[in-house]
């Protein structure tokens, strides 16, 4: 073998074998998390999983910090649609297609949030009151919240021809965090929507990023950019919360409920939520709904709700690190701040009562009022 063959063989094989593992990685995980392909097996399956994917990231983490760079940003791997922002590790084109121009049915029920605003937990609470307090996501039964809920605008998950119809209503739960613009409507379906503090949105979105990237995931700084911008994965808080709003106001078929009104009184939305669907229930089946959605319940049984197959940089945090109504209160007043003077730009002229709901952020000093 002459020099110039090894010169050109030697570069060939120490750029070409890293970026061969890194897309075969992704490739056999891709094959193994699309649609139910982990979250329609048993329980120990989707446990041994876990183990060979943290095998797998230990060697690919070095070759992707290289790629990555110094300070990854957010939409490093992103999928774009019109003017909104996607994460390619959920979504696609054709998956995006499908939703947006999804006809919704009569037996449709969406639970629709911005990103870290309380998605599972209500769609926990919808699945508990359709099955009256007798869902089971053991392997006998439903096996796992994204076999049973389609995630409308993602190919991870139970297709949505393929969920199942759940309670005597036969109703199909439906997630989906597209913004209102894009969100496929009909006065005969059902819309649950939720919203969250914004400071607490940001915070829990830095903490899902620490969750799943661990030390390849943007600094605080980049994290707090993105947030305060039309670059935000569905959206910036105050269009997508504004746009539901809207549609709240003006259609009878969607129920507006925040986060801090779930923590302060969860009884009280379970009712609202069985009210809305037209669910009739026993003081017992109530008091089942309420302890199987329970902040205590939901992270001893936390394997049933994770919302993502593992990913080969997850550090293993737990996807309820707190439960926290006040969250934002870890942030510094200068984020806290940024966060606020945002908001407000981007809500000025709209008609969504910020002082009403978070009036810290609209500066305004009022105690909230009852919730409409």
């Amino acid at each position: 073998m002459n020099s110039v063959m090894i010169w050109i063989l030697i570069p060939t094989l120490l750029f070409g074998l890293p970026l061969l593992l890194v897309f075969g990685s992704f490739a056999w995980h891709n094959s193994q998390t699309k649609g139910l392909a982990y979250f329609g097996r048993p329980k120990v399956q989707r446990e041994r999983f876990h183990h060979q994917v943290q095998v797998i990231g230990r060697l690919l983490r070095p070759i992707i910090r290289l790629m990555a760079g110094r300070n990854p940003d957010p939409n490093q791997f992103t999928v774009k649609r019109g003017e909104w922002y996607f994460p390619a590790n959920a979504c696609s084109k054709a998956s995006l297609d499908f939703a947006c121009n999804y006809e919704p049915q009569a037996n449709d029920v969406f639970v629709v949030t911005p990103m870290k605003c309380g998605t599972t937990w209500m769609q926990q609470i919808v699945y508990e009151t359709l099955m009256k307090g007798e869902g089971d996501f053991s392997d006998s039964g439903h096996r796992h919240l994204f076999a049973t809920s389609p995630w409308l605008e993602s190919f991870n998950g139970v297709p949505l021809a393929e969920a199942p119809l759940l309670g005597s209503q036969q109703l199909r739960l439906i997630k989906s965090h597209l913004p209102a613009a894009a969100c496929p409507f009909s006065e005969s379906a059902k819309y649950i929507y939720v919203m969250r503090h914004p400071g607490s949105c940001f915070a829990s979105s830095v903490d899902f990023f620490r969750a799943n990237a661990g030390d390849l995931s943007p600094t605080p700084e980049t994290m707090l950019d993105w947030f305060c911008s039309d670059r935000m994965w569905w959206g910036s808080w105050p269009k997508h919360v504004g746009g539901f709003y809207e549609r709240h106001q003006k259609y009878s078929n969607v129920l507006f409920i925040s986060f801090e009104d779930m923590k302060a009184d969860l009884p009280g939305v379970i009712e609202r939520v069985a009210e809305f669907l037209n669910v009739d229930l026993t003081e017992p089946q109530y008091l089942a709904i309420q302890r199987k959605s329970s902040f205590s319940y939901m992270k001893e049984h936390e394997e049933q709700f994770e919302m993502l197959a593992p990913g080969f940089f997850a550090t293993g945090d737990s996807f309820f690190p707190s439960g926290s109504a006040n969250r934002f209160d870890a942030l510094s007043p200068q984020v806290q701040t940024r966060i606020s003077e945002y908001v407000r730009a981007e809500l000025q002229g709209d008609d969504f009562p910020l002082a009403d709901f978070y009036p810290d952020v609209a500066e305004v000093s009022q105690s909230k009022p009852q919730q409409r």
